[in-house]
């Protein structure tokens, strides 16, 4: 929504953008400080003095990182949203193995030495990425037998003699699917996935992610901030009593007995939570860890991946 907000003002549009929160980004927002943490979650007492400062705390509702080379990272460079915001590279992306965590390769060099695979399947697993590194969809010549339409994900893997662990850690770690759905349908959505992998890792080096240093409530933050400088309001703390509707059509919307009166409306779901279904659910934990993680060389940030076979269910765990 903020993105949004901010494009739309930029474009001339008259935007007023309202909150019932007292912070930006809704679901999207990184908690500060840490006391507002534990208010947030009804968790007794405060957080402990072994924790330091509760200001140095940014904790994310809902974790994301962001391709270096993806759509985010492209629109925020042409809003020039970047002025606003400072990332950094996550040091590494580790995926798990029977029982151990193993870094997913992130150069030819660590490719060859990595514990993930045999010698002759690093051998086929490199002739599988030179091939995705070439495709090219407008381009037949680079199909080598392959129609990126019909042909399914499994007999690409087939295709390259790929074991069961190495179409894991493909699927799962560089193509990013939750669950093996992808391994049945056409093909190239999966390597188009795999290249923006490659190509974001092209960028910085020690990993494709990069991640807003203070959380990522500062993107929402950085799109409030365009949206100002381009003549939008903002009003944070403002409860919404009811979406006015006149002859079917959204009209305007009332907050404490005014109605602001639009041509257009954009919310998020829970603000008509009679007009949704939900179709799904996805399962969050918030951990804080007092050491380091084993096996990721003391990494100041990092991503593991658990897909979904090495531990029985029906979906990965990221």
């Amino acid at each position: 929504e903020c993105i949004l907000s901010g494009i739309m003002s930029v474009n001339g549009k008259k935007v007023l953008h309202m909150d019932r929160n007292s912070y930006y980004g809704g679901e999207s927002a990184s908690i500060t400080p840490l006391e507002d943490l534990y208010k947030r979650f009804n968790l007794p007492g405060t957080p402990p003095e072994s924790m330091g400062r509760g200001r140095d705390w940014n904790v994310d509702l809902i974790p994301k990182f962001l391709m270096a080379n993806g759509q985010l990272v492209k629109m925020l460079l042409y809003t020039e949203v970047t002025r606003y915001l400072d990332f950094k590279v996550i040091e590494g992306s580790f995926v798990y193995k029977g029982g151990k965590i193993y870094k997913v390769p992130s150069t030819e060099a660590e490719a060859l030495a990595s514990s993930l695979m045999g010698l002759f399947e690093k051998r086929r697993f490199r002739k599988f990425l030179v091939y995705v590194a070439n495709f090219d969809e407008n381009d037949p010549r680079t199909f080598e037998g392959v129609d990126p339409k019909k042909t399914t994900m499994r007999d690409v893997y087939k295709k390259f003699d790929l074991g069961q662990d190495v179409i894991d850690f493909t699927g799962h770690a560089l193509a990013l699917y939750r669950t093996d759905d992808y391994l049945d349908q056409p093909c190239q959505e999966t390597i188009n996935r795999i290249k923006l992998y490659s190509e974001s890792l092209a960028r910085y080096g020690k990993s494709p992610y990069l991640y807003p240093l203070y959380g990522l409530g500062e993107l929402p933050q950085g799109f409030a901030r365009l949206s100002a400088i381009y003549g939008g309001t903002y009003m944070l703390n403002k409860p919404i009593e009811e979406i006015v509707i006149e002859n079917g059509k959204v009209v305007g919307v009332k907050s404490e007995g005014e109605v602001a009166r639009c041509k257009q409306l954009i919310c998020d779901p829970s603000y008509v939570s009679d007009r949704v279904t939900k179709v799904g659910q996805v399962i969050r934990v918030i951990c804080i860890l007092s050491h380091p993680i084993k096996n990721t060389n003391d990494a100041n940030s990092c991503q593991i991946i658990i897909p979904q076979n090495q531990v029985n269910r029906k979906s990965g765990v990221w």
